[in-house]
């Protein structure tokens, strides 16, 4: 062959050398290509602020985004937080009441020194509301969250375990449903005689939480078989890991109603019971001022009607504000409605470098 033809063959590299100049680079064996832009994985990982900022922004600032536009929650959140602000500070500045501090039934808003009037006893109204606003907080507080932690947990674990464990727990769910509430309370308070008011909320919510046991097992059993929760358990998630990290947050918008329902409850049956004497009068509260005011006549005396008005406005006001928040927290969790306003948020946090809609159809 002449010096020509040699020039003309390829050499060995000649191959490899035109492969890499195109964008495909080295065959593989399998006919797939080294280097292309699918075999390229991104360098950027989440550090642990980014989750602080997401879980902030997803549980934080988003919803109070959507109550502060939401004019029941303003209003419902306002009230309770007067009632707050009786129970703690308050307490501090209002002298509590005592007998014949003051004349009888002094009329409300006659005079500055007894703003919503006097009793039989001469007990001042006002300052004996204030005082009874603390304890009657607590017994809600108490016997709602022990109604939504007891319910929950009968619940998740009843309706994710299944089997044996799923027929133990539903049992003692339904013997606790079918137990009559009322004279339950009633014995197990002339057996104990709580005063402290955390153990009466407890005592109140005893078989309060059976329904919600019942309610959250019914949506666990939809949820277990997704998909997200059938990975979780294929990587070997740790089964409360699981529960509370995947099943539990899409359980939370109804189990925080049922929590400000559940207060409101307590507070009606603290009342009731306060009122027909079947709890101990240990602490001054507003069921204990209608038994006071039952007793002394108030409810056919017209001067003393104000006895009465008194405690039933407290207890209508605190329910108002908590029936206020209940709905305007099955606003906040409405996937719709936290949706648009994450979609409003990107907006507002974008930088301006991507054109919005107008400007793409503008250039287009």
């Amino acid at each position: 062959m002449t010096a020509d033809s040699h020039d003309c063959e390829p050499g060995p590299d000649d191959g490899e050398s035109a492969d890499d100049d195109g964008v495909g680079g080295i065959l593989r064996g399998d006919g797939g290509q080294v280097g292309t832009p699918f075999d390229t994985t991104a360098d950027v990982r989440e550090t642990r602020w980014d989750r602080y900022g997401r879980a902030i922004d997803g549980y934080i600032r988003m919803p109070l985004t959507i109550m502060r536009q939401d004019w029941r929650s303003i209003v419902g959140l306002s009230i309770v937080a007067v009632y707050l602000l009786m129970g703690t500070v308050l307490t501090w500045t209002v002298e509590p009441t005592r007998t014949g501090d003051g004349p009888q039934f002094v009329q409300p808003f006659e005079t500055w020194e007894y703003p919503l009037g006097t009793n039989e006893m001469g007990q001042d109204l006002f300052a004996q509301t204030v005082h009874s606003t603390g304890p009657v907080l607590t017994m809600m507080a108490s016997g709602a969250l022990f109604t939504v932690v007891m319910g929950t947990f009968f619940g998740l674990v009843a309706g994710y375990k299944g089997g044996e464990v799923d027929t133990v727990l539903s049992s003692i769910t339904d013997v606790f449903i079918n137990i009559p509430g009322l004279p339950l309370v009633i014995v197990l308070s002339v057996l104990f005689e709580p005063t402290h008011p955390i153990s009466v909320g407890i005592l109140l919510a005893v078989a309060a939480w059976a329904g919600l046991a019942r309610a959250i097992r019914s949506q666990v059993l939809a949820i277990r078989d997704e998909s997200f929760v059938e990975a979780a358990r294929m990587m070997d998630v740790p089964t409360p890991e699981l529960l509370i990290k995947e099943i539990l947050p899409h359980l939370m918008p109804y189990i925080m109603v049922n929590l400000v329902n559940a207060a409101r409850t307590i507070i009606f049956s603290a009342v009731a019971l306060y009122y027909l004497g079947v709890l101990p009068f240990a602490d001054a509260n507003w069921g204990v001022m209608l038994n006071q005011a039952y007793h002394a006549g108030a409810i056919y005396r017209p001067d003393a009607t104000h006895w009465l008005v008194v405690p039933m406005v407290a207890i209508a006001g605190i329910s108002i504000g908590l029936l206020l928040i209940a709905q305007s927290l099955d606003r906040v969790f409405n996937p719709r409605v936290r949706a648009r306003h994450a979609d409003t948020g990107d907006a507002e946090d974008g930088d301006g470098t991507e054109p919005g809609s107008t400007e793409m159809m503008k250039q287009v």
